[in-house]
């Protein structure tokens, strides 16, 4: 016997009401894509937050390293991934506002995206190899004014902030050196130990270990406040450099288009990671800067990555920095 046309019809709403979103999310494991090598700052920080956010997204969170052209590789592979919350970009200053200004993107650094949360910020750390000579940073100037063109600074990746920061000391000291650039720092900074590279800017997470075992020189953070992490190392203007500020930033970031439910929750599962004491003691040690609770929201993070194009993008250009 033939099943009644009413009967379906109402079995089938039952299986699937009207409003109710086709399956939960997530549905499957989250990937966070992470655009530099491993053993960077990024690298580090994402499997910090994916160990935390698990539990709230009840399935595992991937760490998947995706390298290549200032991390725009990884990036675009977000852009172009399923808007559905699966797929997660974490990135920074470098990947969603600098690289705006140095490649012919395939992808909208601002417009692309749907933010999730500001993470942490941090300023950068001028270092140098164990056998630099100079002891502090007036020396370290002394000694690259000494030797004009032939010192080697350490970059991660063209456009990157530690590049842009390079540029700035040149701007302001007169200094003339050779940029390298590298896949990420952490292998920069293999380098940097290893007495293959002179000198190199870049993020406390991954030079603090190496400052604290000896195998490298700390000259000057790149802000106006010292580390709680480093408060034996004094600030760019402390050391006679003064204005000199650079500061990077961490954020997470979905496909455009992913429903607004689905970014509600990853904004939860950030935000309760970063509340965790564990977290933040570990982010700290870092010498990353935790953004308060007000500014973990989605738009907050679009406030700020808006802002940082409008001010770093004419600087950029300026310099006339292309990526490669």
């Amino acid at each position: 016997m033939k099943t009644p046309l009413l009967a379906v019809m109402v079995a089938a709403s039952l299986a699937n009401p009207v409003g109710a979103p086709a399956q939960t999310y997530p549905s499957r494991p989250v990937t966070i894509i992470v655009p530099f090598a491993a053993g960077g700052a990024t690298d580090v920080i994402a499997r910090l937050l994916a160990e935390r956010m698990r539990g709230p997204l009840g399935q595992p969170v991937i760490i998947e390293g995706v390298t290549g052209a200032g991390g725009s590789i990884g990036v675009g592979r977000v852009a172009r991934a399923a808007p559905d919350g699966h797929t997660v970009s974490i990135g920074h200053w470098g990947t969603h506002v600098a690289n705006g200004a140095l490649y012919a993107l395939p992808y909208d650094v601002l417009n692309d995206f749907e933010p999730i949360s500001l993470v942490a910020s941090f300023p950068l750390l001028i270092v140098a190899k164990k056998a630099m000579p100079a002891n502090d940073l007036k020396e370290l100037l002394a000694w690259l004014n000494a030797n004009p063109d032939k010192a080697s600074q350490g970059i991660p990746g063209l456009g990157s902030a530690g590049h842009v920061g390079g540029i700035l000391f040149q701007n302001v000291t007169g200094a003339r050196f050779q940029q390298v650039p590298y896949r990420g720092l952490a292998p920069a900074l293999q380098d940097l130990v290893a007495g293959q590279i002179d000198f190199a800017f870049g993020d406390p997470a991954i030079f603090l270990p190496q400052i604290r075992a000896g195998t490298i020189k700390a000259y000057a953070v790149m802000d106006k406040s010292r580390l709680a992490a480093a408060p034996g190392v004094p600030t760019v203007d402390e050391a006679g450099l003064p204005g000199s500020h650079i500061t990077n930033w961490h954020g997470l970031w979905v496909p455009k288009g992913t429903p607004k439910h689905v970014t509600a929750k990853l904004n939860a599962a950030v935000v309760d990671a970063l509340a965790e004491p564990a977290v933040r003691a570990r982010l700290v040690e870092l010498g990353q800067d935790i953004f308060p609770r007000e500014q973990q929201t989605p738009q907050a993070l679009h406030s700020h990555q808006k802002g940082e194009i409008e001010k770093w993008w004419p600087i950029i250009k300026a310099a006339n920095i292309k990526g490669e």
